[in-house]
């Protein structure tokens, strides 16, 4: 599984950039938290952030890591991390 917080500014490019790298799903909710760029509230649309999750399988994991670093890691409010996880009814990813 991939994880990705970022900004919410940001979620239709991510979705555009994900679905360009071929996953065929991934679930987005809001988020709240504090890191390096400082607390980050979620009382307005435009400046809260989205915390973006995609299970697909380690190559595409791969490839999502490297076009998030490669576009927006030096621009934006964001962190990914990756994880193993078991999937029950895994025909679906």
């Amino acid at each position: 599984m991939v994880t990705i917080v970022t900004e919410s500014a940001l979620e239709r490019t991510l979705v555009a950039e994900l679905e360009s790298l071929g996953v065929r799903g991934f679930t987005i909710t809001d988020a709240r938290g504090k890191g390096s760029r400082g607390l980050r509230q979620s009382d307005w649309a435009q400046e809260g952030n989205i915390r973006v999750e995609v299970i697909c399988d380690p190559a595409v994991a791969d490839r999502i890591a490297a076009r998030v670093r490669e576009k927006f890691y030096d621009h934006y409010a964001m962190i990914l991390f990756m994880q193993d996880v078991s999937v029950l009814r895994s025909d679906k990813f």
